[in-house]
């Protein structure tokens, strides 16, 4: 059984994703392939998608000029793995709001039961790095990296909170999708990405 991962290469961190991607098939030893999917046949074909880290209202406009963003949200809705990262997550967040407008009503995927707050901890110059812990997958130090990061300001009830920092959740899960406010592929690890894998090794054996 091979495993196909996509990226989205709409704009974003996606040679970093690739990169993250292909050493997580090669930690596990899981045969698979990873490529850029941009277009709805490309997006028809896989069996796990990332979608990175960019300008979360510039992503929407594209993906749905492309039709993609409908079929994005009918493959998740049926079970499709998905990690969105930053805007990534902004893009699977039911309800997006903005400290100026308040709800934003930009278009998203809508499959992830939070709301999240754009720009939380400021600007580009005020991204930093922390050391947090990821209980979920049995981590004491994990690198997260904090770019224009958004913030989680509330979860459904049942979405699974991974990780938090600061007294708010960072990361999350909720059936099929995870979600971070961070970027995992710059951290120096691939535990997202074995997650997703895992995940995306389910969804194929269906």
């Amino acid at each position: 059984m091979e495993v196909k991962m996509g990226v989205v290469s709409f704009q974003g961190d996606v040679e970093e994703h690739l990169a993250a991607s292909n050493e997580a098939l090669k930690k596990t030893g899981v045969r698979g392939t990873v490529s850029t999917v941009k277009l709805p046949e490309e997006i028809e074909n896989i069996d796990a998608v990332i979608i990175p880290g960019g300008e979360s209202t510039v992503m929407g406009r594209l993906s749905t000029y492309r039709r993609s963003l409908d079929l994005l949200k009918s493959r998740i809705s049926e079970g499709l793995p998905v990690l969105g990262t930053c805007a990534g997550l902004i893009l699977l967040a039911k309800r997006v709001f903005d400290r100026v407008v308040g709800e934003t009503g930009q278009p998203t995927l809508g499959v992830l039961d939070i709301l999240v707050e754009r720009n939380t901890y400021g600007r580009q110059r005020d991204s930093f790095e922390a050391q947090i812990e990821i209980p979920a997958f049995g981590l004491r130090e994990f690198r997260a990296v904090f770019i224009r990061a958004p913030g989680i300001l509330e979860t459904g009830p049942a979405v699974e909170v991974l990780a938090s920092f600061a007294g708010r959740a960072v990361a999350v899960k909720e059936a099929n999708v995870l979600g971070t406010t961070f970027h995992p592929e710059l951290s120096g690890s691939t535990a997202f990405h074995e997650e997703l894998l895992k995940l995306a090794k389910q969804y194929r054996a269906r």
